[in-house]
């Protein structure tokens, strides 16, 4: 539909022990391998050693000291689109993935995010208003529609699997579509005409 598949990276956000992130980026892995139109890299931050102090991330490409947030940095520059799997902590984001984000600069640029988050009674949202005003900032359009799961832990039964299934694959389906249409249109902006920031 729209040529080459685009590249899609996942990115687990929480790295607590005892996170319910893989629970949640399991299921939707597994919505997104169902397509034909992206080829997918999982990125779990809990198996990424970024330095916790974080680094000044450069004005172009490649130039990382740590060896750890040049790997980080190559996945990130080759996707043409991510989604942050994300918990509400304290009304917001995990710290690791902001110490992730902040790593880089250029790898975000002229890119889509979309967000499945997770928590309690506002299901995540409050983080992903907050990671909305960061992407913003790295030059990444954030995608409109969200999945997010209520009381997370009681929305998936024994074997990880979302209770309603209906309603939650079609959120997926919704937001992979968006995801889609901005990955194609911006990869094809990109080629034609570098991002400049």
């Amino acid at each position: 539909m729209y040529g080459d598949p685009f590249r899609l990276a996942v990115i687990i956000g929480s790295v607590r022990e005892g996170r319910f992130g893989p629970t949640v980026a399991n299921w939707f892995v597994g919505q997104a391998r169902q397509r034909q139109d992206l080829v997918l890299d999982v990125i779990d931050l809990a198996e990424i050693p970024l330095p916790p102090t974080g680094q000044a991330a450069p004005v172009s490409s490649g130039e990382y000291a740590s060896p750890h947030v040049l790997s980080f940095a190559s996945r990130i520059g080759a996707a043409d689109a991510f989604v942050v799997v994300t918990p509400e902590y304290n009304h917001g984001y995990p710290g690791p993935l902001k110490i992730a984000i902040d790593s880089l600069n250029p790898e975000w640029h002229a890119k889509p995010v979309g967000f499945v988050s997770y928590g309690g009674i506002s299901g995540g949202l409050r983080s992903v208003e907050q990671l909305r005003a960061v992407f913003a900032e790295l030059h990444a359009v954030t995608i409109r529609e969200t999945v997010s799961f209520t009381m997370a832990h009681s929305q998936f039964d024994e074997d990880g699997e979302p209770r309603d299934t209906e309603t939650v694959n079609f959120a997926a389906k919704v937001l992979l579509d968006q995801i889609a249409w901005w990955a194609c249109r911006l990869r094809e902006s990109r080629a034609a005409h570098p991002y400049g920031a």
